[in-house]
């Protein structure tokens, strides 16, 4: 899907909406940001032949390496960053986005749909300050994904510390304590946890890359304001950065300390199994002697033999019970 946006009145508006037409050249020509979502082979082909530069496909934008992600080529800045999505799901995804500035315009390539760009839109169309120009719409894009960025680090910051405050807190009510102990779904919340902080560093380090070449560019022409908002960013990002580390340390301690836990109740239930078995195993004996098949047993066959054997029984349990007590045992 290809679409165009133009700047207009008060901000950017969206002009063109759809597939291939015989006008697009002329719509791309008058277009200030280009954006295309899962592009066919015509939109792109299309792209390329007005603007005179080279889409990557999917696979060229998944390539690792910084050569393959940031370069200069025929006049065009090409940009490829990782950004996360479906970050409020079970499931989020890291996508690859590149952004292609020349001439004065911005080309936009992905193949998913994240909230940053959704945000953006939305903000462009009243702001038309903030969207100037094809460096400036940049800027944005940016600082929308930094945002959606920070949200997913505070909440993932929230969660660690109720996480935190149900396993370490013993005076905390029934209700919260028994969710201290389904340690399954902690397990889970803490998985889902450090997979958000994975994505989430891994874009930080992805879009400071980004930043640090396009002000090195001598291709894209960067205004005052639109250079401080990107020093602006890359200082976010670096502070982010350092934060996500730190919850990233802070994952792997409650993780360690939730298995700790786990480990603990196992032992009290052995524990609770090992002392059965110590209670019981004086009675066990009792109870095998007066089961054994000889003629003559003492008192088995008075008529107090019976209550006196459980008698004993009982006495030889309650007697490693009191001294387990005593030690301090139990």
């Amino acid at each position: 899907m290809l679409s165009t946006y133009a700047l207009e009145g008060v901000g950017l508006v969206r002009r063109y909406h759809g597939g291939v037409c015989q006008e697009l050249p002329d719509i791309l020509a008058r277009a200030l940001w280009i954006d295309l979502v899962e592009p066919s082979a015509e939109e792109e082909r299309a792209v390329e032949i007005a603007l005179g530069i080279d889409v990557p496909t999917r696979e060229e934008m998944r390539e690792i390496e910084s050569s393959n992600r940031l370069y200069e080529d025929h006049g065009a800045v090409y940009l490829t960053t990782t950004i996360g999505t479906n970050l409020d799901t079970e499931l989020p995804q890291s996508t690859q986005v590149t952004f292609i500035l020349k001439n004065g315009k911005l080309v936009t390539n992905r193949y998913a749909d994240p909230t940053p760009f959704k945000r953006f839109t939305a903000y462009a169309e009243r702001h038309a300050d903030s969207c100037n120009s094809d460096a400036a719409v940049l800027a944005g894009l940016i600082e929308s994904i930094v945002n959606r960025i920070a949200d997913v680090i505070e909440r993932v910051g929230a969660d660690l510390d109720a996480i935190s405050l149900a396993i370490f807190t013993h005076n905390t009510p029934a209700r919260q304590r028994a969710r201290a102990r389904n340690y399954q779904g902690v397990l889970v919340q803490i998985g889902q946890a450090g997979n958000l902080i994975a994505k989430t560093r891994e874009s930080l380090v992805s879009l400071g890359r980004l930043l640090a070449f396009v002000q090195q560019s001598t291709l894209v022409t960067l205004s005052t304001d639109v250079r401080g908002r990107m020093r602006t960013l890359s200082r976010d990002i670096i502070a982010m950065s350092d934060h996500a580390s730190y919850l990233g340390n802070n994952t792997s301690f409650i993780l360690d300390a939730t298995l700790g836990m786990v480990n603990i109740d196992q032992n009290n239930i052995l524990k609770i199994f090992s002392v059965v078995t110590v209670f019981l195993l004086p009675p066990s004996v009792i109870g095998a002697i007066y089961g054994m098949n000889f003629r003559y047993i003492p008192g088995a066959e008075e008529p107090w033999g019976f209550t006196a054997a459980l008698g004993l029984m009982a006495l030889s349990a309650l007697v490693p019970w009191l001294l387990f007590k005593r030690r301090g045992w139990l």
